[in-house]
């Protein structure tokens, strides 16, 4: 077939105007790719090519899959855009309210966001205005220039090059032997600083990247069969008769002790004292979690499960909570929020719970129809506590501190902090934080007295699930010089850790033979039930008893965002533990990814 060289011209001009478009258009998403060292981050992108092209290529292969798809230039270049852009600046605004990147997972979660999102104070930075009038220009010029319309047969041709394309492309940006050595600013992005690594590589690249993780993908070397005989070597341990004891479990939205941080102002005696005095009465320890002022449901869903990374819960899933009901517990629980939030009511039953309680369906009631807070939330649960059937494991997730907390206002009647050196900003959100601590605290200690001279064998345990907001963009952490810059192991350790306490009553105490007292480990949230089975002296689940072998090497901890561990105290990337400890945790993650897949009877 021949072609006219008008044809030729305007073929050519148009497919050029339109790769020039869509390079720009990554260029432009690079510009909002950070939210601070600007400079740096952006020339770091440039100054490493395989950073540069790996941004620029999705919105090239966008734009000319679209442009296959309509045949015309304008209206690919505006779709791509717009999908380009958007997805930009929602991870934009993640950043400068949350410190934290925008990951694939968190497209599952947009009713959430959409709920979260009305509680901060949104504002309209001049960069979105620049980018509508830059996508209009754009599709003006084109739309004018670019107006060659191809063939059927050519823009199939064209499809199915780029989607070909995919196949080997899906490889290189999954592959962590191409991201992890990536770092376009070594001097801003800290090594185990999960949020300044990520935009040291640009926008589009660790989005992207980000998705091999849903669905909890396969760990390396993962084989069924190799699992299926290791896990054979541990069989689920029963619980013995006479030794079992209730669990009441709380983790507390926000909670954390803060007491002798650097930076953190002169605090009143009761935020924390009702806390401290249960500490000495019971095991405490540090909790490492995998998130920062957000994410719940990871905290909660990896102490139910013991699972280092996630999986969707959209079936029926092994967990603790399904161990303890083969036990003969009831297992039951309580959130004062709505059902729907982060899926729990289905995800819940899908872990075993045989009954939990909600705002639609109990606490809304206690509260006139709103969420139930600590007044009302504790008070209740000790209610429910007092009218079980032993024995029960109940599991409670408390909405009381949730952020963001008022910054013109007290919310709460009288003063928990000194506020000299404060701003008026810092004062009023350290002061409603702090305030809701107390009150927590206090609620705490009251759950504790009503199980105190119980008959009914029962243990607390407590933990906050992560570190609270405070301010936009860390704003306060920043300015009071608080350490959760995750540059340095401290940083990295202070930024995601928070607390938890094991408690037990007397005739808990009496029914195990154990005093419940002591310093506990430093663990993560999949390994905190693990913690709490050695303080009653129970073996537990094959899969907790293959955590406790990896915990007697040495590593309590695996982060799944930062994809390090905690080896007897400092942290190591994997690759760097010595042996035994790194054939256990490769392990770990391959048998957890077993369990998780195979679906209960």
């Amino acid at each position: 077939m021949r072609f006219s060289p008008d044809f030729r011209k305007k073929a050519l001009t148009t497919v050029l105007l339109t790769l020039a478009a869509s390079v720009g258009l990554g260029v432009l998403s690079l510009l909002f790719a950070m939210k601070e060292h600007r400079a740096a981050f952006f020339s770091g992108y440039f100054a490493n090519p395989l950073i540069a092209l790996l941004n620029l290529l999705p919105c090239v292969l966008l734009a000319m899959l679209l442009f296959a798809v309509t045949g015309r230039a304008a209206p690919a270049f505006l779709l791509s855009g717009a999908v380009v852009m958007g997805f930009t600046w929602v991870g934009w605004f993640k950043l400068q309210f949350r410190s934290d990147p925008l990951l694939a997972e968190d497209l599952g979660l947009l009713r959430e966001a959409g709920d979260m999102a009305g509680k901060y104070q949104m504002f309209l930075p001049v960069g979105l205005p620049v980018t509508v009038v830059c996508l209009a220009l754009g599709t003006f010029v084109l739309s004018r220039c670019a107006r060659w319309r191809p063939s059927a047969r050519l823009r199939l041709g064209a499809a199915a090059v780029v989607i070909v394309l995919l196949l080997p492309l899906r490889a290189v940006y999954f592959s962590n032997t191409v991201y992890n050595p990536l770092t376009g600013t070594p001097a801003a992005a800290g090594r185990w600083d999960v949020t300044q690594v990520y935009q040291s590589k640009g926008f589009a690249y660790p989005f992207l990247h980000s998705f091999r993780k849903v669905g909890a993908a396969a760990p390396d070397g993962y084989r069924a069969d190799a699992s299926e005989k290791r896990l054979s070597a541990f069989p689920d341990v029963d619980i013995p008769e006479g030794k079992k004891v209730n669990i009441v479990a709380v983790m507390l939205e926000s909670y954390c002790d803060f007491t002798g941080v650097p930076g953190v102002p002169a605090l009143a005696e009761e935020v924390y004292a009702p806390y401290h005095v249960l500490e000495q009465e019971g095991i405490s320890g540090t909790l490492v979690t995998n998130i920062f002022a957000g994410g719940t449901v990871n905290s909660e869903r990896g102490f139910l499960t013991g699972y280092p990374v996630l999986p969707s819960f959209r079936n029926p899933t092994e967990s603790f909570v399904r161990y303890l009901a083969g036990q003969g517990y009831h297992t039951t629980g309580s959130h004062p929020g709505n059902r729907w939030f982060y899926q729990r009511d289905s995800v819940n039953a899908n872990l075993g719970f045989q009954e939990y309680y909600f705002l639609e369906d109990h606490y809304g009631a206690l509260a006139d129809g709103g969420i139930a807070y600590d007044d009302v939330l504790f008070p209740e649960l000790a209610r429910l506590c007092a009218t079980e059937t032993e024995p029960y494991f109940s599991f409670t997730v408390t909405y009381q501190g949730h952020g963001p907390y008022p910054d013109n206002e007290n919310i709460w009647s009288g003063e928990s902090i000194d506020k000299s050196g404060c701003s008026e900003s810092e004062a009023y959100i350290l002061n409603n934080y702090f305030s809701s601590i107390a009150n927590t605290s206090r609620n705490v200690a009251a759950l504790a007295d009503s199980l105190r001279d119980s008959s009914s064998p029962t243990v607390l345990l407590v933990f906050g699930d992560h570190k609270p907001w405070l301010g936009d963009n860390q704003a306060v952490y920043t300015s009071r010089g608080i350490p959760v810059g995750c540059g340095t192991d401290e940083g990295f350790l202070c930024h995601y850790s928070t607390q938890y306490l094991i408690w037990g009553n007397d005739a808990a105490k009496r029914v195990l033979g154990r005093s419940l007292r002591g310093e506990g480990s430093t663990v993560a949230p999949s390994m905190l039930m693990c913690a709490l089975f050695d303080a009653l002296g129970w073996e537990g689940p094959a899969l907790m008893q293959e955590q406790r072998a990896l915990i007697d090497a040495g590593v309590t901890m695996y982060h799944s965002v930062a994809e390090n561990v905690l080896y007897r105290g400092s942290l190591r990337a994997p690759d760097e533990l010595p042996e035994p400890a790194r054939t256990l945790l490769q392990e770990y993650l391959c048998d957890a990814y077993y369990v998780q897949r195979n679906v209960p009877a």
